[in-house]
């Protein structure tokens, strides 16, 4: 049995943003309220959260979880990492350091920004200080008895890495999705897509870019994720086709 959790699901300005009076921002509808994006994974016990958010203290204040066996991160843009700092309450409580995942390019700007927080090995575990350990994914890999599978995506000039856990997968922060991938992406139960907004943008997906994407991939559910304040939940949920559906912040979904 596997368990995702939607811990946030705004763009990097979160919903609603700072000095916007649009409809959106202005709403009462707790689906239209959107930290930034990060999702955690239970699978047999093992707790695997994807990013380190901004938002990262609010959210675990908000739905609790025990521990992080692991780190998954697609990407290093600010809005994915700067709640890094918060591992150090897990490092503290669970008396051990915590290993991150990562592609190259994320593992070396994390390694620069927060330099502090990966040290030798054998170092006591502080109440103030994170302690997590590098390690770099390019094929599918056992991590804490899970096998994970990381799906290389394109964010405008960068790249980002999806991840593939079981018959899941989540796709955030990506503008296309190279051919190469589309075969990691089979047979899928429940796909997770980035869906910025109405209008085209470089480094993300559109609301119908992302309906196509969906639909080319065909998984049996599509949740979307990474919205700004122009997405409104009840008006743009009338236009996704069946099978499609927005994510909000504390959607628990269950897989076998």
């Amino acid at each position: 049995m596997m368990r995702v959790t939607f811990l946030g699901t705004g763009t990097s300005g979160g919903v609603p943003m700072i000095n916007c009076d649009c409809a959106v921002c202005r709403s009462h509808n707790p689906k239209n309220k959107r930290l930034r994006c990060s999702l955690m994974v239970e699978v047999d016990g093992k707790h695997l959260l994807i990013d380190t958010s901004m938002d990262m203290r609010q959210q675990f204040l908000r739905f609790p979880f025990p521990k992080i066996d692991a780190i998954l991160y697609t990407h290093a843009h600010a809005d994915h990492i700067f709640g890094l700092d918060e591992i150090r309450r897990f490092n503290y409580l669970q008396k051990e350091r915590i290993p991150a995942y990562g592609n190259r390019s994320t593992l070396e700007r994390l390694l620069k920004v927060f330099d502090y927080a990966f040290q030798d090995s054998d170092k006591d575990i502080l109440p103030g200080i994170p302690n997590l350990s590098a390690h770099l994914i390019e094929k599918t890999t056992e991590i804490k008895s899970v096998p994970v599978t990381p799906v290389p995506l394109l964010h405008g000039q960068g790249e980002t890495l999806g991840y593939r856990i079981g018959n899941f997968a989540y796709c955030t922060d990506v503008s296309k999705i190279p051919e190469s991938s589309f075969a990691l992406l089979k047979n899928l139960d429940i796909l997770v897509l980035d869906a910025l907004r109405e209008k085209p943008h470089p480094s993300h997906m559109s609301l119908d870019e992302a309906i196509a994407v969906a639909q080319k991939i065909e998984a049996k559910q599509t949740y979307f994720t990474h919205m700004n304040h122009i997405i409104d939940h009840e008006r743009h949920s009338r236009l996704l086709p069946e099978h499609m559906a927005f994510a909000y912040d504390g959607l628990r979904l269950e897989l076998e």
